[in-house]
């Protein structure tokens, strides 16, 4: 049934089955050939995505390094500015480590009713030193809710959201709160339901209108990000494929030149259920 072809099995003509049992392993067969062949053709494009992102990741992380050279030959070390660098380093690296796990991000989750207040607080803990070193303002008053998700997967999130958030605040802060917006159930018999949906505001320089529909496509920077040089076009992306896949749901509004809103909206259905 199989031939040997550029040193792989491939599927090859097959007679007319005799019987209805021939029958039935020949569809086996053609069903299996066609789980192999969707199964390579991924491989194949998850590699071809793997080395843009490589190279793409290399030219940004080659930036805090020849930074911190620059600061150590100057022989005025800041151990400030040297952490901010190293910091960069750090992030880029969780990053690419981030990227990987998501191709296979269904066999890494693990659901657990997580304190939304307690993730929170590990990636502004996480951040501080930031805030301190660029003189911007955190307002966060602390939060109560509970909600159904992997804490891994959705600190990761949140991170690159603080991140993205400190990247292109210059003057001002962030502020993390909670908004209810209700939401309509079009089931019979079900009353309407109210998401969790926690917003993460700065004060930075904002997305231009026509970039706002593709800020969660994978590779896009948008105007703002291509000038600055410092977007790679990925960690919004990831943050969109991680919140689908947890069954969560993120956007965003903004205007230019006056800052930026995230919202990460939580299904309370799905916590009452588990």
């Amino acid at each position: 049934l199989y031939i040997k072809e550029n040193g792989a099995l491939t599927l090859e003509h097959m007679e007319a089955p005799e019987d209805e049992n021939e029958a039935l392993y020949q569809d086996i067969c053609r069903l299996l050939d066609e789980e192999r062949i969707k199964a390579r053709n991924k491989s194949s494009a998850f590699g071809t995505e793997l080395m843009d992102f490589y190279t793409m990741w290399v030219h940004q992380i080659k930036t805090p390094i020849a930074a911190s050279r620059l600061l150590l030959q100057e022989g005025e070390l800041n151990p400030g500015e040297i952490q901010n660098e190293l910091f960069k380093i750090e992030q880029y690296v969780e990053m690419v480590l981030g990227y990987l796990r998501t191709e296979d991000m269904s066999s890494d989750l693990t659901l657990s009713c997580c304190s939304l207040d307690s993730v929170i607080r590990d990636q502004i803990h996480k951040y501080a030193g930031i805030f301190v070193s660029r003189k911007l303002s955190l307002t966060y008053d602390g939060i109560s809710e509970s909600v159904l998700t992997d804490e891994k997967w959705l600190g990761f999130v949140i991170g690159q959201i603080l991140s993205n958030a400190l990247k292109y605040t210059r003057t001002g802060g962030i502020h993390i709160y909670l908004k209810n917006s209700p939401v309509r159930n079009y089931v019979s018999n079900i009353t309407p339901t109210t998401p969790i949906t926690l917003v993460i505001e700065d004060t930075g320089i904002g997305i231009r209108a026509e970039d706002l529909p593709r800020i969660f496509e994978k590779g896009y920077t948008g105007v703002n990000g291509r000038e600055s040089n410092r977007a790679t076009g990925i960690g919004l992306y990831l943050c969109n494929k991680i919140m689908n896949c947890l069954g969560h749901r993120i956007y965003a509004v903004s205007e230019e030149g006056k800052g930026t809103k995230v919202f990460l909206e939580f299904s309370q259905e799905n916590l009452t259920m588990y």
